[in-house]
């Protein structure tokens, strides 16, 4: 089977947009290479079947030019990704290839929107199958099936429209037991691997990479908390990482997994190769601060680790409690000392409106990034994602603004209130957190000093401040961090 994989164009057409499970976002600064469809394609490869892909993300392209493209391709099914607040926007995409083509299917991707799949397919037109979750699996299961003429009853994991237009939801999939069992993802499908980059332009080739998927933590606010929770082994995340350093000369690798530190050994492992054997990849990943120590992330940056995110939410116990987080104010504070020490610079994120947010609590987190001072941060208003439990409990509490879509589901624009605070009131700490950290003098002189002692990070400083103050001042931090 002909199988198209696209990634649609910018959100109208200016505004780079991530979408991948953890992450289904707009982000003004990052073009993030389309990971899960290049391992998508190998999966199918591997099944027999002839794939390509189209990044019009990374390219730029219009829709008018996706068209032209798509235009000049067989294609027997269509795959692509898309996200709540650019729903409609990327479903052009599945009308395109309608009009194109109306007999080839038409197969969408999204985590966030997972448990609603019947308003999903009621919403989007010119889409026929949506795929949830597991895509791992179920793709290559669909795919077969659709090639085979095998009713499409019988894949587990979707939801589809039969020619009459009825909806069916099928039972969930099987998560996959063996993450090691796939093939590598197909980077040769990608046009480049330059102008790829997470907030600000690195030197060498750059590449996401997931080592594992899934969360067994309970976030309230998460999009995968409590989802399958699936893991490579060092031996695989090592193999791949050669592939990437010694074919495709990338030299800074993002993790794009929720809790890379989840397995300390295996995070030892993967550290211990990479400064023996790769010195010169450089690397950042996300994890929790309960999941690290001094020693470990010592190993980390001896074997190349130079940035961590952690999502520490608030500067509230109160807040942190409330949000299932599972950790406490000061073992956020210890993460961030300990990072700092060991070489590694640190970005942290956190959420202002989660449950039970006030007043008081907002100066609590701004006090704790003012004594704290991560090199870096994201502070975003609070999302009620469909699906999620801070969802059911703003539905429950009555805290929505109006009867908000998907589609204003934004970061920086807040759709709830809270308690105690206004839409304005947490958009306004948003803005002001902001300038209390970029415009803060000891901040400034920290990071002053940190790229004079380290001279490798120097130009990514200057880039990630000019950055900062374009966002602030010209962009008012809309569609970025």
């Amino acid at each position: 089977m002909k199988v198209l994989l696209i990634n649609p164009p910018r959100y109208m057409n200016k505004i780079p947009v991530i979408r991948e499970d953890r992450c289904e976002i707009t982000e003004r600064y990052a073009i993030i290479p389309p990971y899960s469809l290049i391992w998508i394609a190998s999966i199918l490869r591997e099944m027999g079947h002839s794939v390509t892909l189209i990044d019009a993300n990374r390219l730029n392209m219009s829709y008018s030019e996706l068209e032209q493209r798509m235009n000049s391709q067989n294609f027997d099914a269509v795959i692509f990704r898309f996200t709540p607040t650019t729903f409609d926007w990327d479903m052009r995409t599945a009308e395109i290839s309608k009009k194109i083509n109306p007999e080839a299917r038409t197969i969408g991707l999204c985590l966030t929107l997972r448990k609603f799949p019947q308003i999903v397919l009621e919403r989007a037109k010119y889409l026929d199958i949506y795929v949830p979750q597991e895509w791992e699996t179920v793709v290559a299961e669909l795919v077969n099936a659709l090639e085979e003429n095998v009713p499409l009853t019988k894949v587990n994991g979707i939801a589809y429209k039969d020619e009459a237009g009825k909806i069916f939801i099928t039972p969930p999939a099987v998560p996959i037991k063996n993450y090691d069992s796939l093939p590598l993802p197909a980077y040769d499908l990608l046009p480049s691997l330059k102008g790829y980059r997470m907030n600000a332009p690195v030197s060498g080739n750059f590449m996401i990479l997931y080592t594992s998927k899934g969360c067994p933590y309970s976030c309230v606010y998460c999009t995968v908390a409590r989802t399958p929770f699936k893991i490579k082994s060092a031996e695989r995340v090592i193999e791949e990482l050669e592939l990437l350093y010694t074919k495709y000369n990338v030299r800074f690798v993002s993790f794009f997994d929720e809790t890379f530190t989840i397995d300390r050994k295996r995070t030892i492992k993967i550290s211990e190769y990479i400064a023996r054997e790769l010195p010169g990849l450089r690397w950042y990943c996300n994890t929790r601060a309960n999941l690290v120590d001094p020693e470990l992330l010592k190993i980390m940056h001896k074997g190349g680790c130079r940035g961590i995110s952690y999502g520490i939410e608030s500067g509230s116990q109160t807040i942190l409690d409330n949000a299932k987080k599972g950790i406490t104010v000061e073992q956020a504070k210890n993460a961030i000392k300990w990072t700092k020490e060991a070489g590694i610079k640190v970005l942290a994120s956190f959420i202002f409106g989660l449950p039970g947010e006030s007043k008081e609590t907002i100066e609590e987190t701004i006090n704790f990034v003012k004594e704290t001072l991560p090199h870096g941060a994201q502070f975003n208003v609070a999302v009620p994602y469909p699906g999620t439990e801070f969802y059911e409990y703003v539905k429950q509490k009555n805290l929505f603004v109006g009867n908000p879509s998907w589609e204003s589901f934004y970061q920086h624009k807040a759709v709830i209130r809270t308690e105690h605070l206004s839409p304005e009131e947490l958009e306004s700490a948003r803005r002001r957190a902001y300038r209390e950290l970029y415009f803060n003098p000891r901040w400034i002189a920290q990071n002053v000093k940190w790229v004079f002692t380290h001279p490798e990070d120097f130009m990514l400083g200057l880039k990630y401040y000019a950055k900062a103050l374009k966002n602030y001042i010209i962009y008012k931090m809309e569609h970025a961090h």
